[in-house]
Order: C-alpha cells, then sequence, then structure tokens
C-alpha cells in the first residue's frame, strides 16, 4: 500500500460504514434488513403495482429450478445469463423483498438501459509503426458489441477481404446486424477500415483502422436511438465467449456504458466482461463522457461509467488530436469522465487514446447521420482538386467521445495479439499501461464554442490514467512483459483523518508483487505511475508512493511533472470525497440516472 497526500483541509469524507452504497446505505439503513441488502438501491422506490425487467444474480447455476422460483414469484424468465449465473426476468415490484430474502439470490438489479458513448488517431498513438512490422490484426477476431455494423465498402463486401465474420441482432432478433444508429459502423471503422476508397491518386489521406486485417463479429445491442439494456450486452458478452474458438476472438469492444449504481462485484455487467477477461478476451471499455460535469463541485471527477468501472478491464479515455499527426500537441479531451469510479474507488482510466472528431465510416441512412449533418465530412479533407472535393463525403461522418477512442485502443489489442498470440488479457493490459506516453503539460483548458464557458482539465491519474496509447513502444517490449501477476487497477481510498490518500493493489497484481519486476524494475508500478515529488496543494509524498520517486522523471511520469488534481483539487471540499460529491445526497447519478452528454459526444472539443 502506498500513500499519496492530498489538501489537508475542508475534507468531508462519508466513506466509512459506506463501502458499498456511500450515503444511501447510511440513510436507508432501516430498509435494508433481512435480504434488503440484496436488492440494488434503485429498486427500493418501485410502485408495488409495478411490474419491473431485473436480473437476478444466483449463487450457483441459473437452471430451470430457478426459473421457477421466479415464476412462484409471479415472474417470468426472459432470457438466461448463464456466464454469471443469472438470469434476466420480468417481476412484479411487490415480489422484490421476498425473492431477495430467498437464500439462493446472490443479488438483485434493475436490466438498466445504457447507450453508447483516424488518420490522426493511427499517428498519435504510432500505429503505422505497427503496420510497417506487418501487424495488421491478421487473424485475430474481434467482437463490436454496439448499434451493428453496415458491412461493404471500406469494410469488406464479402470474398477473401470480408471483415464481419459473423453478426448477431439482440434487438430485434433478426439476426442482420443492421446499424440503423450509425455508431457502431463508426466504430467499426477506427478498428478496420481497409481504406479502401481512400487510396487513389488525388487522396490526400488514406482513412485506415488501427487493424485493417481484423475478423469483426458484428453483436447488434443498441437499437436505432443508441440505447440499449443490460441482459442484452450480457448475452452478447456470452456469445462473444461461446465463439471465442470459432473465430478467435481475443478482444470484445464496448463503447458504450451507463452510470454506476453499486459495486463492481454486484454488478451484472460488470460481472459479464470479468468473465470474458478470464475466458482468455481482451475487454476495452469507453469510460464515459461525463469530465466537464460539475453539479456538485465535483470538477467531473468520479464520473466513469459502468462497465469501465470493473479494475479487470481497460478502461480508455478520450485525447484530442488537434488535427495534427504529431501527438506532442494533443490535449485531454475535457468531456472524458474521470476517476476514481463511483461505490469501489477504482483508479480509473487506465489509458487515453484519440476520442475528439474522429473521422470514420459513416452508415448511410442511419439516425446519427440524419440527426447531425453538420458533422458531414467535407470531400476537400479527403479528395484534392476537382469535382471529387466538392460538397460531402457519403462514405465519412465525423463523431467524438471516449466511444471513438476505445476502438484506437482496441485496435492496438488486436495488432499486439498477432504479433504474439500467447499474451494473455492481464500481459496486455500492463503491457499498454507501462509503454504509454506520459509527457503531458500541467493543464490545458477549451472553451466550449456553444455556451462560451471555460473547462479546465488537469493531467492526473484520475483524467489521464497510466497515459497515452503508443503501439510502437508497446510492440518494442513485448518481449519484456511479465509473465505472471494480474492487472488488477488500484484502489484509492481517502482518509478524512489526515487527508492522505492511499492507492492499494490486490496482492495477485504485479503491481504489488515485487518478485516480478523488482524495487525499481520499469514493470513495476514506479514505472507505470510516476511522478515527480512537488509540494503545497500539489504535494505527492513518499519515496514509495506509486505515482513516483523522490527524482523528477517525467519522461516516465503519469502525468509529466504535474499535480494530482491541481489548484482546484478533487480532494478538496466540494470535491469527489466531499458532502457534496458523488456521495452525497443529492449523488452526480440521482435517482434518475446519469448525465446526458449527447451535445458533446456529437460536437467534440473545437
Amino acid at each position: 500500500m502506498s500513500y499519496i497526500t492530498g489538501r489537508p483541509k475542508k475534507i468531508f469524507s462519508m466513506l466509512n460504514g459506506a463501502k458499498y452504497y456511500g450515503f444511501i446505505a447510511l440513510a436507508c439503513s432501516t430498509l435494508w434488513a433481512k435480504g434488503h441488502h440484496k436488492l440494488s438501491p434503485d429498486l427500493k422506490d418501485l410502485d408495488p403495482k409495478s411490474e419491473t425487467k431485473v436480473i437476478v444474480q444466483w449463487n450457483s447455476d441459473a437452471n430451470d429450478s430457478k426459473h421457477q422460483k421466479i415464476k412462484k414469484h409471479g415472474g417470468a424468465l426472459r432470457s438466461t445469463l448463464q456466464s454469471i449465473n443469472a438470469g434476466a426476468y420480468s417481476v412484479p415490484a411487490s415480489a422484490l423483498d421476498s425473492l431477495a430474502d430467498d437464500p439462493d439470490v446472490r443479488y438483485i438489479s434493475p436490466d438498466r438501459p445504457l447507450s453508447g458513448k483516424l488518420d490522426n488517431s493511427a499517428a498519435a498513438v504510432n500505429a503505422p509503426a505497427a503496420w510497417r512490422a506487418g501487424w495488421k490484426g491478421t487473424g485475430i477476431g474481434v467482437a463490436v458489441i454496439d448499434s451493428g455494423i453496415v458491412t461493404g465498402g471500406d469494410l469488406g463486401g464479402g470474398g477473401p477481404d470480408m471483415h464481419v465474420v459473423y453478426k448477431e441482432d439482440f434487438v430485434k432478433q433478426k439476426d442482420d446486424g443492421f446499424d440503423a444508429y450509425g455508431h457502431g459502423t463508426h466504430v467499426a471503422g477506427i478498428i478496420a477500415s481497409n481504406g479502401a476508397s481512400t487510396i487513389c491518386p488525388d487522396c490526400r489521406r488514406a482513412m485506415i483502422g488501427i487493424a485493417p486485417d481484423v475478423k469483426l463479429v458484428n453483436l447488434r445491442v443498441l437499437d436505432e436511438n443508441g440505447n440499449g439494456r443490460d441482459s442484452d450486452v450480457i448475452a452478447a458478452i456470452e456469445r462473444a465467449i461461446a465463439l471465442k474458438s470459432k473465430y478467435n476472438i481475443r478482444v470484445i469492444n464496448l463503447s458504450l456504458g451507463r452510470p454506476v449504481y453499486e459495486s463492481y462485484t454486484q454488478d451484472p455487467l460488470c460481472q459479464a466482461v470479468e468473465a470474458a477477461w478470464k475466458a482468455g478476451i481482451v475487454v476495452v471499455v469507453a469510460a464515459g463522457n461525463d469530465g466537464r460535469d460539475n453539479s456538485f463541485g465535483n470538477e467531473g471527477y468520479g464520473t466513469i461509467m459502468a462497465p469501465g468501472n470493473d479494475p479487470y478491464v481497460i478502461t480508455v479515455g478520450a485525447m484530442r488530436s488537434m488535427r495534427t499527426p504529431d501527438r506532442s500537441d494533443d490535449l485531454v479531451a475535457s468531456y472524458s469522465s474521470k476517476g476514481p469510479t463511483q461505490v469501489d474507488h477504482i483508479v480509473k482510466p487506465d489509458l487515453v487514446a484519440p476520442g475528439n472528431q474522429v473521422v470514420s465510416l459513416r452508415a448511410k441512412e442511419a439516425h446519427l447521420i440524419s440527426e447531425y449533418p453538420g458533422n458531414a465530412v467535407e470531400n476537400v479533407y479527403l479528395r484534392s482538386g476537382g469535382k471529387a472535393s466538392t460538397g460531402t463525403s457519403k462514405n465519412f461522418f465525423t463523431l467524438s467521445g471516449t466511444s471513438m477512442a476505445t476502438p484506437v485502443v482496441t485496435g492496438a489489442v488486436a495488432d499486439l495479439l498477432q504479433a504474439k498470440p500467447g499474451l494473455t488479457p492481464d500481459q496486455v493490459k500492463i503491457l499498454l499501461m507501462e509503454t504509454a506516453y506520459k509527457a503531458f503539460p500541467f493543464s490545458s483548458n477549451v472553451v466550449d464554442s456553444a455556451s462560451g464557458e471555460n473547462y479546465l482539465s488537469y493531467y492526473d491519474i484520475f483524467t489521464i490514467g497510466a497515459g497515452y496509447l503508443d503501439l510502437k513502444a508497446a510492440l518494442a517490449s513485448i518481449d519484456q512483459v511479465p509473465t505472471r501477476g494480474s492487472a488488477l487497477s488500484p484502489v484509492a481510498t481517502y482518509d478524512g483523518a489526515t487527508g492522505g490518500v492511499f492507492m492499494s493493489y490486490d496482492p495477485a497484481s504485479v503491481w504489488a508483487d515485487r518478485s516480478v519486476w523488482g524495487a525499481r524494475s520499469v514493470w513495476g508500478a514506479e514505472a507505470v505511475w510516476s511522478a515527480s515529488v512537488l509540494s503545497g496543494d500539489q504535494l505527492i509524498c513518499g519515496a514509495q508512493a506509486p505515482w513516483g520517486q523522490t527524482e523528477t522523471s517525467a519522461d516516465r511520469s503519469v502525468w509529466g511533472a504535474d499535480s494530482i488534481s491541481g489548484v482546484r483539487s478533487v480532494w478538496g471540499a466540494r470535491g469527489v470525497w466531499g458532502a457534496r460529491g458523488v456521495w452525497g445526497a443529492r449523488s452526480i447519478w440521482g435517482a434518475g440516472g446519469g448525465v446526458a452528454a449527447e451535445s458533446i459526444t456529437i460536437n467534440g472539443d473545437q
């Protein structure tokens, strides 16, 4: 366990006695007697006469005897989710209390709704170096769990160049996986576009994905409005696990999410991504787009979405490529969600990658295309001179968000796995985090063009994680990655008595096991999270702290020579730990769910 000090004054902690449910556990303790602790907090105020869709996790297999228990309570089975010993059911709200009292029940949660959240992107993460070495994701299967994929064109229309090798629709059961929203096709293009429509004599740039030779598995879970449910996503994850051997599925891309309502140890969506990880599939998840939210003085901290709050997965924040291929001028996107995670305080995100104003494939006649015509790509951006350079492109579209940063990392993972197929999910995560680019400014700001509001971002561990994806550096170190130890993201714990913050590691993780890497090895915690020792509000103490050593090492720092939180610290009185922060009675998620960020994900930082 390592110790970091923050601002010592005006700090309010509500963590004691509320590890899993924060304020709700304290305010509603009388409601959680008997089996009520097995009911998610957001099930407590339902109309008893209503019927609700829930996911029931059992202590053993979700078999017919369990389904009969639901039937006896007046409910019905909707689908079985075997990977997490669970089922999706319709149940009368009045039956939930007695159902929670059943000793076979582990936890009950709503079947919650969720939603979906290149040229310069590839250059910024050094993808061309991988391509020159012959690593393009060849033979690797990538499951894109999203709004579907429109095939053809730059994703191949069939034959030997076909990218999509399997498709299944969990929304309308048509088995066509058609993308009526436009999000999934854009994501798939970032991963696997072959650039065919932009390879010509007068083409200005080749719009090639990070891993253009991968095999895509199209699992549609989001409808024409970009909305879906936990149970469909879990079912799609189970299908990816089942098809792993047939299509060599080694990566799952989840550019979607929803608010955090309970510990990741109880959340069925988190349990599903862990099942995939343990089955040998790398799961890459969007952090969320709520980094601008300051509703409760939290400065956007504590806004990581589920299942990006799970310590197993690779959680990705967004950077701005500044419309140049050179990463040295890149800045963090102001809307990129920040850690630590709610409830468990996991240190997230793990990495950042380009996600702002990303040009990728357009799904013709999709909802996003008609709803946001201003995001069309001018042909002059793609072609030089002549009639072909006039008007707007029928093939490309611009979107922004951590949804776009996530497939950049997914593509990089596929390239790594082609280069060294024996890598485990933990080794991939360790490799990407340790080799991430770590030279950042102290802070940056952006002015919203619509509102005129200024958003200030600090380059701390809860904003950019271990750093900026660098595929070239990861490939260079691929043979040195440790062979044992997990890559579970650490936990940050606030001490209200001292004003300090401890970062602790899972005992089985590579960060904790010094026998794996030695006291000062490049694979240790001090290499992945390292920074200068500063002073005052910017103080980070202790030679063994996870973010640094006593000497300056900006080139190996998670934020360069910068503060954990800057002058307007996350640790302040109105910060993430404060009485009015994410734990307060008016929690950022509240009873009604997350904060909408549609305008940010559409327009991005200008």
